[in-house]
């Protein structure tokens, strides 16, 4: 198990990673083989120990993907690496070894390439989601926060400038193209920067509470994942009140996992329509970042890791992030 784990970590990138040459020298030394080479369907890309001089690789190869089946040229064996039920390249060894061992071995390195392409469709899939985001950024909200600070310029200019710096700083990281991911207390910082701009237009209404425990603020998660639920908030649970709220904003650690909850005590809503909004379907979905947001921790993380909402008409709403602290490929740019 250890040695599969290590070979899965050697082909985390495919078989054109940079530590793609770890698993053919692991794999060359746990079958006791004089050379190990690993091709994809262009030819060799790693290898491991001194072939025969008169080894004709390419040939091997050509026949092996003319068939599509293991072909034994002693003292050279190759077999078919199979990703998907799709060929994808092949496994070469030179040594003592049964055409058993070979297949087990090279069955071994198509799941681990199967896993490197799942990967690489989550990471894509997540990048889509976030472009998708990016182009959401509300036309309402961008309209009423220059309209609070056009007001200002007259009575407060000085605030009206720190406003506008605000909003530059708010739109700069918004649009950010600097990796996927970011640190809690980076994301914290943009949320604040948000809430400064929202207090500006309702001052008696809004009452906003922080607090973040030092353990999670150096988390990473993915970019743009809390403020578009701040902004929800906002949006759908306090604007719509004649009286003033409260939006409270938490992270703490938990085990091993970060939890980030962001609750109002607005006008919330129906449970079965919570759970519409989320699956992103009927019209009440349409410009509300959560469904986006729960795909994209589902996408990054798995399953288990979607946003969870408690809410009932006019008792509020609390949606809460549970990601884990540390996992691998998801590191702060």
């Amino acid at each position: 198990m250890r040695q599969a784990q290590a070979i899965d970590a050697d082909l985390q990138d495919g078989l054109h990673g940079r530590q793609a040459a770890g698993a053919a020298r692991r794999l060359c030394r746990i079958l006791a083989l004089d050379a190990l080479v690993l091709a994809d369907l262009d030819g060799p890309v790693a290898q491991h120990g001194t072939l025969p001089a008169d080894a004709d690789v390419p040939a091997l190869l050509a026949r092996v993907y003319g068939h599509g089946r293991t072909v034994r040229q002693p003292p050279l064996c190759a077999v078919p690496l199979l990703v998907a039920d799709e060929l994808a390249g092949c496994l070469v060894a030179c040594g003592d070894v049964s055409a058993t061992e070979l297949e087990s071995a090279a069955g071994l390195v198509a799941e681990s390439l199967d896993h490197a392409a799942l990967r690489r469709t989550r990471d894509r899939i997540a990048a889509a989601d976030l472009r998708t985001l990016r182009a959401q950024i509300s036309p309402h909200f961008v309209h009423n926060a220059l309209a609070a600070i056009a007001a200002l310029i007259h009575t407060d200019p000085d605030q009206a400038r720190q406003l506008l710096s605000d909003f530059a700083d708010y739109l700069r990281y918004s649009f950010s193209v600097e990796g996927d991911y970011v640190t809690v207390a980076t994301e914290l910082q943009a949320i604040q920067t948000y809430l400064e701009l929202q207090r500006a237009r309702f001052p008696e209404r809004l009452n906003v509470t922080v607090r973040m425990a030092p353990e999670v603020l150096p988390v990473a998660v993915p970019f743009l994942v809390v403020q578009p639920i701040v902004e929800n908030a906002i949006r759908h649970g306090l604007e719509p009140k004649t009286e003033p709220g409260t939006i409270a904003v938490s992270g703490y650690g938990e085990g091993p996992l970060c939890v980030i909850e962001v609750e109002d005590d607005g006008v919330g809503m129906d449970p079965e329509l919570a759970r519409a909004i989320l699956a992103g379907t009927g019209p009440a979905a349409r410009g509300v970042g959560l469904a986006n947001v729960d795909q994209r921790l589902r996408t990054v993380y798995g399953p288990e890791y979607g946003l969870v909402i408690e809410t009932a008409p006019d008792s509020g709403t609390k949606v809460m992030i549970r990601v884990p602290r540390y996992m691998r490929g998801v590191v702060a740019s």
